[in-house]
């Protein structure tokens, strides 16, 4: 699938997810790198994404996969980072589109809104699928543009 480590992070909310998806990662042969959280207790989900943005940031992970129950304020959290491009998805499509025209270098998704067969899908799509890039680099160009660290 992929020779690149994917770092994979959540808050209790989507744990299950977070475990469901490093086994079926790590049975495809990728390397994952778990950022947390490791138990059900109830934590804050900006805490795991700053850690995926350090992981991305200081190159020990190249991308990641955040969840939190519903992915929202996971996403939110993440995309304050300039080098962060976090796309929350819901299915297959987002997951493509996410990587073909936004070079997502992170996919979000909400561990009590999707089922696990649609979450290994869209793990799979994102890591699978390349970047278009043309008239797509301008754009995504500008977010880096316009981000701080």
């Amino acid at each position: 699938m992929t020779t690149e480590t994917i770092a994979l992070a959540s808050d209790h909310g989507g744990l299950e997810m977070k475990a469901m998806l490093a086994a079926f990662l790590r049975e495809k042969g990728v390397k994952v790198l778990d950022l947390g959280a490791h138990d059900s207790q109830s934590v804050d989900y900006p805490d795991f994404a700053v850690a995926m943005a350090q992981a991305l940031k200081d190159g020990s992970a190249s991308r990641g996969i955040l969840m939190c129950g519903t992915g929202i304020g996971i996403s939110i959290a993440a995309n304050r980072f300039a080098h962060v491009r976090a796309a929350l998805v819901h299915d297959a499509y987002g997951a493509a589109m996410c990587r073909q025209h936004n070079d997502a270098n992170v996919l979000v998704l909400g561990g009590r809104t999707m089922g696990p067969e649609v979450a290994k899908q869209c793990a799979d799509i994102f890591l699978t699928t390349a970047f278009e890039g043309g008239r797509h680099a301008r754009r995504v160009a500008k977010l880096a543009e316009n981000g701080q660290d």
